[in-house]
């Protein structure tokens, strides 16, 4: 398993760690198989989405902005990130991505993305092949 470690630096913030992954798969053995993307954080999610045109991202941001408003939810009681917690939850923790001849079978304009919903943060991304 590889481990993955990156630090936001916003509140909201999507980060490509395609490199990443892609690193730890080409040091693998593993032609073909899948690879399991996964933050174990409760507050960011793994997404596979485009990443060329950095629009994409904050269109992504600014529409589960729209649809989860900060500051109305009964866990904001507690530590003040409920939305966090929904758009999380909505965008799932994990991905998995076939790997064949030795590569991830991404589309032309697919990337890995951790998105972190409670910034800035350090966070951890496991990453699994089999």
């Amino acid at each position: 398993m590889g481990v993955i470690t990156k630090a936001s630096t916003k509140k909201q913030e999507i980060i490509d760690i395609t490199k990443e992954i892609k690193d730890i798969v080409s040091e693998s053995s593993i032609k073909q198989g899948f690879c399991l993307v996964y933050t174990p954080h409760a507050t960011c999610a793994v997404i596979i989405n485009e990443n060329y045109d950095p629009n994409v991202t904050q269109d992504i941001l600014k529409s589960l902005n729209n649809l989860v408003p900060e500051g109305k939810w009964l866990h904001d009681k507690v530590d003040n990130n409920g939305a966090a917690h929904i758009k999380a939850a909505i965008l799932g923790p994990s991905e998995i991505i076939p790997i064949i001849n030795g590569k991830l079978a991404l589309g032309q304009w697919q990337n890995c993305m951790l998105a972190d919903f409670d910034g800035p943060k350090q966070r951890n991304i496991f990453v699994e092949i089999k």
